[in-house]
């Protein structure tokens, strides 16, 4: 069956009607009021992701809240630290003191017996290396324990800052994505 040249111009006059019909396109007003009702459902959206935000937001400060006692606790213990390093150079100064007075009970016993100094001397020697090598081996073990506290401290420090990083990335990316 072929078309004549009235069948096209039926056609042609007709097309539009038919498509209307056929919803293909939509009347402006019921597409106005669709598009105002997403607009609202849009909007409330927006609403309540901004909250989340909030929210998300209050609750990084009281984290960071936390890490702020959390310093001011290890602060105090770097306090207690400083007292106990001021009650242990108190007792090297008693010792040094002690230390001292033997030094002229010795001398008195010099004059008295040179055999029985040299005896005692070499004791005092003993106990002198002895009390530093203690002490040195007192230092060095609180030379590692700082390092230790340091090397946790800049770990937790790391790690904060990719955490925040990495949440603030989040953020971003999600603003980003919701508002594009």
């Amino acid at each position: 069956m072929t078309l004549t040249q009235e069948d096209i111009d039926f056609i042609k006059t007709n097309m539009a009607g038919w498509l209307a019909e056929q919803s293909l396109g939509k009347p402006p007003a019921v597409y106005e009021i669709e598009l105002r009702e997403r607009m609202a459902r849009v909007e409330e959206e927006l609403k309540h992701q901004r909250e989340l935000m909030r929210e998300g937001f209050a609750q990084m400060e009281r984290r960071f809240e936390q890490v702020d006692k959390r310093f001011e606790q290890i602060d105090k213990r770097f306090e207690q630290i400083d007292k106990r390093f001021e009650q242990v150079d108190k007792r090297f100064e008693e010792s040094r003191q002690d230390m001292l007075g033997r030094f002229e009970q010795v001398d008195k016993r010099f004059e008295e017996s040179r055999q029985d100094m040299l005896a005692r001397f070499e004791q005092v020697d003993k106990r002198f290396e002895d009390l530093r090598q203690d002490m040195m081996m007192r230092f060095d073990q609180a030379d590692k324990r700082f390092e230790a506290l340091t090397r946790r401290i800049d770990h937790f420090m790391i790690w904060s800052f990719g955490i925040v990083l990495g949440v603030g990335g989040i953020v971003v990316g999600l603003i980003k994505f919701w508002n594009p």
